[in-house]
């Protein structure tokens, strides 16, 4: 796209992209005339102007006679125009400081804390997602006519108790049965792994307690492997004071409820475990309709060189990219040292 533009369509681009998002006003010829370094009249800035618009790449809102970027404009911007500012010194110490937490559930929480703070906008982390997790024991106990709790202990120690509900009454000797099946048979084994070759094990079995064990094996995996609690999510409140968001209470309100269901985010989040560095998803590019006039920033993260998880930052096309690509950029890095020490 820059190809098209000439130098001076590309200068005249940066400086409105810039002047609106210091000050979120309409930017007009006449506000542009008086920049320093762009030493065009305001009869040539009108011109180049209207040939941007041809582009597509801002856009006269119906309210100003001045311009504001489209999202189009903004990739522009951001692949071809975008100064990066590194983060000073003490902005990168006082991210490190603020990522020690003793576990990888606390360091994403803190990171998508540090992550709101610095940018103001929505911080967001994908916690490490544990592809097969191996349990140590299984244990069944009885609460009511067809409830049972499932008490599971995973091999690091995470102690997870869910509610089964049953199709009929199991006996006290029946649960401890199918306790002492899984746990001789299949202890210290991924649920995943375990739950694709059960049932055909099970139905060889064809005992009576062989339903239980399925139901078991399935909801462990289900719980412990869940994408909807993957997401850490802080600072959405922030976005209200942003005014393009707030304006319209419908599209905010469809908004928080993407961040309700997290899977919509999840899924987006995910599509940037590929990514060498950050990668960046403004306005209708995430596919999501809800964040239509949001941007995403975001990078992955990594454990001993795999890459684990994801985090970055929600906020209006109109943020500061060459401050909040830094900090996703940097934060990526010093939760992945982390987690890499803590191994």
């Amino acid at each position: 796209m820059t190809g098209m533009l000439n130098e001076r369509a590309q200068l005249l681009l940066k400086a409105l992209i810039e002047r609106y998002i210091a000050d979120g006003q309409p930017v007009g010829s006449r506000t542009l005339s008086r920049l320093p370094g762009l030493e065009l009249s305001p009869a040539s800035i009108r011109n180049v102007m209207a040939d941007l618009e041809d582009m597509g790449l801002i856009a006269s809102p119906h309210t100003s006679a001045g311009r504001i970027p489209t999202a189009r404009g903004y990739r522009v911007f951001v692949d071809n125009l975008l100064t990066i500012r590194p983060l000073a010194a003490p902005e990168v110490d006082q991210i490190a400081l603020g990522l020690m937490p003793d576990s990888p559930q606390k360091l994403a929480q803190a990171a998508s804390h540090l992550l709101s703070e610095l940018t103001h906008f929505a911080g967001v982390v994908v916690t490490p997602q544990r592809p097969d997790v191996a349990f140590r024991q299984i244990e069944f106990l009885r609460l009511s006519e067809k409830r049972v709790l499932l008490i599971l202990v995973t091999l690091d120690g995470d102690v997870q108790n869910h509610l089964l509900p049953t199709g009929r009454d199991y006996s006290a000797s029946e649960l401890i049965e199918a306790a002492n099946y899984l746990n001789a048979h299949y202890a210290g084994q991924g649920l995943t792994s375990v739950a694709g070759r059960i049932e055909a094990e099970l139905q060889q079995l064809q005992s009576d307690i062989s339903a239980l064990m399925s139901a078991a094996i399935r909801l462990g995996q289900r719980s412990l492997t869940d994408p909807a609690g993957a997401v850490v999510i802080a600072g959405e409140n922030r976005l209200l004071s942003v005014d393009e968001l707030s304006e319209d209470r419908t599209r905010l309100r469809e908004l928080f409820d993407t961040f309700e269901r997290r899977t919509e985010l999840l899924r987006l989040l995910d599509q940037s475990r590929g990514a060498q560095g950050v990668r960046l998803f403004i306005g209708e590019e995430s596919g999501v309709m809800t964040l239509g006039d949001c941007s995403v920033v975001a990078a992955p993260y990594r454990i001993n060189g795999q890459v684990v998880g994801t985090l970055g930052v929600v906020g209006p096309t109109r943020m500061a990219y060459e401050r909040v690509i830094p900090i996703v950029d940097i934060t990526a890095r010093l939760v992945s040292g982390a987690l890499s020490y803590t191994e």
